[in-house]
């Protein structure tokens, strides 16, 4: 039985503010992210099954990004849900794409929330092997299952 790894990269604009940091960063600001997805299993045997050879087919790994994290995230600002109620009522009361998240919204965070999202929602004999999440071209996270064992 042989596993195979397979990776699709998704791209994706997003804004954060960390609160109570004492840096540039606790200001408002944007990044163009990237995440690659990597999940683990043995390709199908099945001649007559439309998904012959396929550890999951990519189209579908798409779709469930997509759901899962793409379209919450995607050109949204993502604050800690604890942030002060006067910024969040005005972002709501301009119907910005805001996103209250229990967490200080970091790139570690936002991969762990990820991950988060993606395990418990992949096909049978499908895992999720592994996850990277650029904020900037040259700064980005890891996540591996097999760290986490």
């Amino acid at each position: 039985m042989t596993r195979i790894r397979l990776t699709r990269l998704f791209t994706f604009e997003a804004a954060h503010a960390l609160q109570n940091y004492n840096g540039p960063c606790r200001n408002i600001h944007g990044h163009s992210y990237k995440l690659q997805v990597t999940v683990i299993g043995t390709p199908l045997v099945d001649e007559f099954h439309p998904k012959n050879g396929m550890v999951v087919d990519f189209g579908d790994l798409k779709k469930l990004v997509q759901e899962l994290i793409l379209e919450q995230m995607d050109h949204a600002l993502l604050l800690r849900q604890d942030s002060p109620a006067e910024l969040v009522d005005v972002l709501r009361a301009l119907h910005h794409k805001l996103v209250l998240v229990p967490y200080q919204p970091t790139c570690e965070n936002m991969l762990i929330d990820m991950k988060t999202r993606l395990s418990g929602s992949l096909p049978a004999g499908v895992e999720l092997h592994s996850l990277k999440l650029w904020e900037t071209q040259n700064s980005f996270a890891e996540w591996y299952a097999s760290d986490n064992r």
